[in-house]
């Protein structure tokens, strides 16, 4: 297999969470351009409908599922439609994800824990409810929407920040367990990406500035420009690669310059 074709998911079953967002969206009907069918999950029914709905009206094959993934009792039965709608799963992207921005003297106890319910725990079970459908075909590819965050420190972000570095360290953890079974588990550390999940940061005039000024390239990410890594990992182009994390930063963490 050389050039595009390894990047194909051509007969593959992908299921991603978030699926309605701005990010999940994107990816999803990146997803099914490259020949997957797809199964979004999403709390907001009519945004994932919709999204079904235009990958289906572009030549795709989507289906979408609400359920709250806080509640991780819903998990197993939406994994279970997901394997019987589309026949088996070979992909997982766990992009569900919301953050409560306070200062860490404010969070309490019901934010920390929402925090982690969607963020890590959900990201956490779901993976281990398609465990059994990836075995089954031999193998599998997760992908954990991390962010940048769990490296790069942001006030008014503490419990997000942990949580997310919890993405990171269990896509290590989880590649050493399972791939001996053909599952590689990988994560992507975006930095600020432009929507409307990150408008409190981006739409103040002096956060703004603050990206135009120290982050290299100069500008927020858009959420085409986290696809070509999404792609990379779900396919056979990433064959050797697992426990490992990609960061999509403009630069950020690479460095900066004392002239700015």
């Amino acid at each position: 297999m050389a050039g595009a074709e390894i990047f194909s998911l051509e007969g593959k079953f992908a299921v991603i969470t978030g699926g309605a967002g701005a990010i999940g969206s994107t990816l999803a009907k990146a997803l099914a351009s490259s020949g997957a069918k797809v199964f979004l999950q999403d709390l907001n029914l009519d945004g994932v409908t919709q999204v079904a709905n235009e990958i289906r009206s572009a030549g795709g094959t989507a289906f979408g599922y609400a359920n709250d993934l806080s509640d991780v009792t819903t998990v197993e039965k939406m994994i279970s439609a997901a394997a019987e709608q589309m026949g088996g799963i070979d992909i997982l992207i766990n992009c569900a994800g919301i953050n409560r921005r306070k200062p860490i003297t404010e969070v309490t106890s019901e934010d920390f824990d929402a925090i982690v319910a969607v963020n890590m725990k959900a990201a956490f079970f779901v993976s281990q409810a398609v465990y059994p459908f990836m075995k089954t075909r031999g193998g599998g590819s997760i992908v954990n929407i991390s962010s940048i965050t769990s490296r790069y420190s942001f006030a008014m972000g503490s419990v997000y920040a942990a949580t997310k570095a919890a993405m990171s360290a269990m896509a290590r953890s989880f590649s050493t367990e399972w791939l001996a079974n053909g599952i590689r588990v990988n994560s992507i550390e975006p930095g600020y990406v432009k929507t409307e999940f990150t408008k409190p940061v981006w739409g103040v005039p002096h956060r703004a500035e603050w990206f135009k000024r120290f982050v290299p390239i100069g500008r927020l990410a858009n959420p085409e420009e986290l696809v070509g890594a999404v792609l990379y990992l779900a396919s056979d182009a990433s064959s050797y690669v697992s426990g490992q994390t990609i960061v999509i930063d403009g630069g950020l963490t690479a460095g900066g310059d004392f002239d700015k």
